[in-house]
């Protein structure tokens, strides 16, 4: 059932991406950067059905995602390009706006929204939200700024090749897209969980299956005078689901204290 859901969001994130562009960004000739914003130059200057050439620009990178994020990743960002350019085909390119600048915020908006939520499930929407993955993942900062930084690049193009206007309407849209993915899309928050727990083995070798380094400290019991053991662990918002269904299934009456880290010295795996 996590699954279906799981696809369920992808898709829903799909069409937050393809109403994005095919509703404002498109028919105002504006990018949104990154492969689909290539995808829009090739199809502004060369003619073409962008959701096509959107597709087949992201099966080089998929690929490349493949041996270094893994399957689950990759798999799910596939789902994620096949349903934004099957909702691209679908979708009619008729902007809802008539104003640039409101096009570029409003379809920003819509494409970080469908990308955050696609990348909180664990997947992407492909291109460059693939690259960034791959680069963050032994690093420590926004997935959303780096976009932004990477999208840069195709933006700049634009400007050279045809309207610097268009060009800085469309970082506007990239910008705004990026701040939203930061807010939805909150890998790189780090919290510590400290668990008092009488399930210490059990509850330990399940956490460690998360990659992450448990501290195992002798604790006692205020009320009870019982002795316990508390594990403690470093990991990040994102993965706090993962971390309570693992608690609830290995010991459901473990005392559980959640505490936002400031920050995280030494070594520690980002991912």
């Amino acid at each position: 059932m996590k699954q279906v859901w799981n696809i369920l969001i992808l898709a829903l994130g799909a069409a937050f991406i393809a109403a994005g562009f095919n509703l404002f960004l498109i028919p105002l000739s504006l990018l949104s950067g990154g492969i689909s914003g290539i995808s829009m130059l090739i199809g502004y200057f060369f003619g073409g059905n962008i959701g096509f050439i959107y597709l087949l620009l992201n099966i080089p990178i998929a690929i490349w995602g493949y041996f270094v994020l893994g399957k689950r990743f990759v798999g799910y960002s596939a789902v994620s390009i096949l349903v934004t350019t099957w909702f691209m085909q679908i979708l009619p390119t008729s902007g809802v706006p008539s104003d640039q600048l409101l096009g570029a915020v409003f379809g920003g908006v819509l494409i970080g929204i469908g990308t955050g939520i696609s990348l909180r499930v664990g997947g992407s929407s492909g291109g460059f939200d693939i690259v960034g993955a791959i680069f963050t993942r032994n690093r420590d900062f926004p997935l959303g700024s780096l976009l932004f930084a990477l999208n840069g690049l195709v933006i700049l193009a634009l400007g050279f090749k045809e309207n610097w206007d268009l060009a800085l309407f469309s970082m506007i849209s990239i910008f705004v897209t990026g701040k939203i993915i930061d807010i939805i899309h909150i890998k790189h928050v780090k919290v510590t969980a400290m668990i008092v727990t009488s399930q210490t083995d059990t509850l330990l070798d399940k956490l460690m299956k998360l990659n992450r380094g448990v501290t195992i400290i002798r604790t006692r019991g205020g009320y009870t005078h019982l002795d316990r053991e508390m594990l403690m662990t470093v990991t990040t918002r994102y993965e706090l689901v993962e971390l309570q269904r693992i608690i609830k299934e290995t010991d459901p009456k473990a005392f559980v204290n959640i505490v936002e880290t400031v920050a995280v010295w030494g070594e520690f795996r980002r991912t």
